[in-house]
């Protein structure tokens, strides 16, 4: 790490400058000081322009050098080959830098000699430098956003607890966008880019104290320094669930990962042991990181691992046992009140045990409240899988009216019961379709209610 210490200005700064503000819509700087305005940033903003007075009503400053104060935060929006200078002149007035541009070290010899200017004057300066080639920082609990996408191509979710660090700016805005199309909060996105001074190191050492953070997601294409990476995530989780996705594992992925971010991506079975020492738990691609985010944002994590597991199918319901066995989650057997209290109200063919198989004709909520509650007393996660008809509706209805009862139980979800709706073909793909404790892998009930298409085909 260049220079170390506190990074905390970067997430609540009292004064945000954009560097190279343009008065010109669809500019990417017009697009960065539009989006901390509307995204309710209460703090002063300052637009840097030379050539302008004023831009969306704020006061420009012709230059950082020109400020009579500190600047917690400047992005600069300005080409690659600008960057180093500007940079240099702002010494002494600027606490933490955003370089948003492109054109360093993923581009070449050229870019990489403009990086390591950067780096150079980052640690003479001492001032903090996130990026190059990044998109920066959006927090949902201070309203900093330096994403240069407009809110109409990709959504901002509301509060939440979870985190997202991202080596990748993309990686990072399909995530938001998703998040919050799915309703679910996030408290800190950040898209760190070339990571030419803090890097994912420095953000978990920073979110393992963050109580807005309840739990953290990696995306990653290399690490600079293994053993400080080792250090840095055992403390976060031992603190909050953290977990990762490595890309750029193989040949042609770490070549792409060369080419994307300048990464030297290393051998994949190093990071596998750094995660396994680290106590991170290893996402397998998108799909893997969608359900962590899901089930971190919206449920959090569980009380135990006792699980109760209900099915209208009874040989997924047996897979599901199984699968929970090999990740040392706990289906134990109803308790003999619940099990004669759920035979006194049900039809005969039902399996009452655990797994419960209420079989495909069951249409209304089966469980009366006494049962509920004694359900609830018993057990910490519901795993329920809903196996009939396409859009799955009967189970799907009765994993948010489930969800209630563990509310109702718990006074509180994230203090308490978990209630997990598994699709089918997460149950396909054995123990990794459901994964741990914690519920990575689960598929969950959402905003939308039981519309399962593709995200890019629901409707805004």
């Amino acid at each position: 790490m260049p220079n170390g210490g506190d990074i905390s200005f970067f997430f609540k700064p009292e004064s945000v400058a954009v560097v190279g503000a343009s008065p010109e819509p669809g500019k990417i700087s017009n697009i960065i000081l539009g989006n901390l305005i509307g995204a309710g940033f209460g703090k002063r903003i300052i637009p840097v322009n030379p050539g302008q007075a004023s831009i969306m009503g704020l006061e420009c400053l012709p230059s950082l050098e020109e400020s009579r104060e500190v600047v917690d935060l400047a992005v600069f929006a300005i080409p690659a080959a600008s960057v180093p200078a500007a940079l240099r002149r702002a010494e002494g007035k600027v606490r933490g830098a955003i370089i948003v541009s492109g054109g360093f070290g993923e581009a070449g010899e050229r870019g990489k000699a403009l990086e390591k200017e950067v780096l150079e004057i980052a640690r003479k300066s001492g001032v903090r430098v996130i990026g190059p080639n990044c998109l920066g920082i959006y927090d949902a609990v201070s309203k900093v956003d330096t994403f240069f996408i407009p809110t109409d191509r990709a959504g901002r979710p509301g509060k939440g607890g979870l985190s997202i660090l991202s080596q990748s700016g993309s990686f990072a805005a399909v995530a938001m966008d998703e998040l919050a199309a799915e309703g679910i909060g996030a408290a800190k996105i950040v898209s760190y880019g070339n990571a030419v001074d803090v890097n994912e190191s420095d953000c978990l050492e920073f979110l393992a104290s963050d109580p807005e953070t309840k739990a953290v997601v990696l995306y990653m294409e290399s690490v600079a320094d293994g053993r400080r990476f080792v250090e840095a995530a055992s403390r976060c989780a031992a603190e909050k669930p953290v977990m990762a996705v490595k890309v750029g594992k193989f040949g042609a992925g770490a070549a792409a990962a060369r080419s994307h971010t300048g990464a030297i991506a290393g051998r994949y079975e190093i990071y596998r042991a750094a995660f396994k020492k680290a106590g991170v738990t290893e996402l397998n691609g998108y799909e893997e990181f969608q359900a962590a985010c899901k089930a971190f944002g919206l449920q959090g994590r569980a009380s135990g691992r006792r699980v109760m597991i209900i099915t209208d199918g009874g040989g997924m319901g047996v897979g599901i046992a199984d699968a929970c066995h090999a990740l040392g989650l706990d289906a134990a057997p109803l308790p003999r009140e619940l099990e004669r209290e759920l035979k006194a109200v049900f039809p005969p063919y039902f399996s009452i045990s655990n797994p419960l198989t209420l079989t495909g004709s069951r249409r209304t909520s089966p469980l009366p409240s006494r049962s509920r509650k004694t359900m609830a007393s018993h057990y910490d996660i519901a795993i329920v899988a809903a196996l009939w008809g396409r859009r799955l509706r009967t189970l799907s209805w009765y994993a948010r009216a489930e969800a209630g009862v563990f509310r109702e139980a718990h006074h509180n979800l994230l203090a308490g019961g978990r209630v997990f709706e598994v699709a089918p073909e997460a149950l396909r793909a054995g123990p990794s379709g459901i994964h741990d404790a914690r519920g990575r892998g689960a598929r969950w009930p959402s905003s939308e209610g039981d519309d399962r298409r593709p995200m890019a085909e629901r409707p805004r």
